[in-house]
C-alpha cells in the first residue's frame, strides 16, 4: 500500500504566505503618510505602482505556473519580494540628496523614485502569490471541502496581517513631521525580508505535489473565448472597481485621519487598521451562511448595505466625534476622538469581505474550459487597486477627503448592478466543456 504524502509542512507555509500577500501589499497605501509631505501629490503613487505590476504580470503568471509548476513559482516570487522590499529599505540609505526631474517646479528626489521601484516589484511578487497560492492550496487539501477550508482559512489570516500592517505602520510613524522617512518603519521591512527568506528555505526543502506540471494541453482555433461571455465581461469591470473601493476606503480613511489635528498618523493607522479586522469577521461570517445563502444574495445585500453606509458617512458633520481604539506614542493603546465618518467607514470592511468571493464566482459561473483564462484576466484586474485610490486620492486633496467617497458610491452602485443583473449568464449556448 502506498504511503500517503504528509503535507502539514507545506499547507503550513501556503497559509503563511497567503497572509504574507496581505501584509505586503497593505503597506503601501500608509507609507504614502511618509511621501506626502516631501511631495504632495504622492500619497498614493506607491500603492498605484504595486497594483500596476498585476496588470503586467497576471497572465503572464499563470503561463509561468503552467509552465514550472506551483514549487518554483512559488520560490520566484519569494525572491522577488524579498527584492522588492530590499528596495524600499534602501530607500531611506540612498538617493535623498540626489535630484531626478521636476513635478510642478518640484525637483523629485531619487530615494523616492527607489521606492516606488521597490513598490513596484513587490507588486509582481504578490500577483505571483496570488496566482500560486489559491490552487496550491486547494491541492495540497486534495480539492473539495478540505481544500476550500484551507484557502478560507488562509483569507482569515490574510485579513488579519492586512490588519496589522496599517497598525503597526502607524505606530512606526508616529506623528508625521519633515523628519518622517523610510527609515522609521525599517522594522516592519526587515521582518518582511525575513519571512520571505524563510518562506524560500522551506519551500525549498519541502515536497510540493504537481500533478498537471509537463501534461501537454490541445492546441488549435476556437472561435469563442473568456471574453465571449458578458457576465464575464461585466464581471471584469466589477472587480476592477471592487479592488479599488477595498484599498481606497481604509486608504483615504488614514489619510483623513492623519492630517486630523486631533489624531495623526498613528490613530489614522489603528483606525484604518479596524476596517481590515472587520474584513476577516465578514469573511468567517460569510464561510458559516454559504451553504444556505447564495453568493447572489449576498452579494446584492453588502453592495446595497455598503452604499448605505458610505453615504452616511458622507452626510455625517467633521465636528461629530465617537470614541474608537487607537495607539500614540504619548498613550500607548487607548480610545481616541475621531470624526464619527470613520466608524461608518470601516465598517465597510463586513461589506467589502464578501465582494471579490462574490464577483469571480458569479463571473467564471458557467466558463467550463475558459475558468484558468478567466482567472488570469482577473489577476490582471487588480490593477484597480492601484488605479481607483489614485484618482480618490486626487479628488480628496481637492475636493476634500470625505467628499472623494462620491466615487466609491459610483463604485459599490455598478457592483450592484452587476450582482442584480448583470452576473446572469446569457451565453449558455457557447459550448464550454
Amino acid at each position: 500500500m502506498e504511503k500517503k504524502q504528509n503535507y502539514t509542512i507545506p499547507i503550513i507555509v501556503m497559509i503563511f504566505i497567503f497572509a504574507m500577500i496581505s501584509f505586503v501589499t497593505n503597506m503601501a497605501a500608509p507609507f504614502g503618510n511618509i511621501w506626502k509631505n516631501s511631495y504632495e501629490w504622492s500619497g498614493m503613487l506607491g500603492n498605484m505602482m504595486n497594483f500596476l505590476a498585476y496588470l503586467i504580470m497576471g497572465i503572464p503568471a499563470g503561463k509561468l505556473l503552467s509552465k514550472i509548476g506551483y514549487k518554483k513559482t512559488a520560490l520566484i516570487a519569494m525572491g522577488v519580494g524579498f527584492a522588492g522590499v530590499l528596495v524600499q529599505y534602501l530607500s531611506s540609505l540612498f538617493g535623498a540628496d540626489v535630484d531626478t526631474f521636476s513635478v510642478g517646479g518640484q525637483a523629485v528626489k531619487l530615494n523616492f523614485i527607489i521606492y516606488l521601484l521597490g513598490a513596484f516589484v513587490c507588486g509582481f511578487c504578490v500577483c505571483m502569490l496570488n496566482t500560486v497560492v489559491n490552487p496550491m492550496l486547494n491541492l495540497l487539501g486534495g480539492g473539495g471541502n478540505r481544500g476550500n477550508q484551507l484557502i478560507q482559512t488562509g483569507g482569515t489570516l490574510n485579513s488579519l496581517t492586512g490588519t496589522l500592517t496599517p497598525l503597526l505602520v502607524g505606530a512606526l510613524i508616529g506623528q508625521v513631521t519633515d523628519r518622517t522617512s523610510m527609515s522609521d518603519v525599517a522594522p516592519l521591512l526587515f521582518i518582511a525580508m525575513g519571512v520571505f527568506a524563510l518562506a524560500f528555505i522551506i519551500i525549498a526543502f519541502v515536497a510540493i505535489p504537481e500533478p498537471n506540471l509537463g501534461k501537454k494541453v490541445a492546441q488549435g482555433k476556437d472561435k469563442y473565448s473568456a471574453w465571449s461571455f458578458r457576465h464575464l465581461v461585466l464581471g471584469v469591470v466589477a472587480i476592477f472597481f471592487y479592488v479599488g473601493i477595498e484599498v481606497g476606503i481604509p486608504g483615504e480613511l488614514n489619510f483623513y485621519l492623519t492630517d486630523d489635528p486631533l489624531c495623526g498618523a498613528a490613530i489614522g493607522g489603528a483606525v484604518a487598521a479596524v476596517y481590515w479586522l472587520l474584513m476577516m469577521v465578514g469573511r468567517a461570517a460569510s464561510t458559516a451562511i454559504s451553504g444556505k445563502v447564495s453568493t447572489r444574495t449576498q452579494l446584492i445585500a453588502v453592495s446595497a448595505l455598503a452604499i448605505v453606509l458610505v453615504v452616511v458617512a458622507i452626510a455625517m458633520p467633521s465636528t461629530l466625534r465617537i470614541s474608537m481604539p487607537g495607539y500614540s506614542v504619548a498613550d500607548g493603546f487607548a480610545m481616541f476622538q475621531v470624526p464619527i465618518s470613520a466608524l461608518f467607514l470601516v465598517l465597510c470592511g463586513l461589506c467589502t469581505s464578501l465582494m471579490w468571493g462574490g464577483i469571480f464566482n458569479l463571473s467564471v459561473e458557467g466558463l467550463g474550459k475558459y475558468t484558468e483564462q478567466a482567472s488570469g484576466i482577473f489577476m490582471m484586474m487588480v490593477v484597480g487597486g492601484g488605479v481607483m485610490p489614485l484618482i480618490q486620492n486626487a479628488i480628496g486633496k481637492n475636493v476634500g477627503y470625505i467628499a472623494s467617497y462620491w466615487l466609491v458610491v459610483a463604485m459599490l452602485v455598478y457592483i450592484l448592478f452587476y450582482a442584480i443583473v448583470g452576473s446572469k449568464n446569457v451565453n449558455k449556448d457557447i459550448p464550454v466543456e
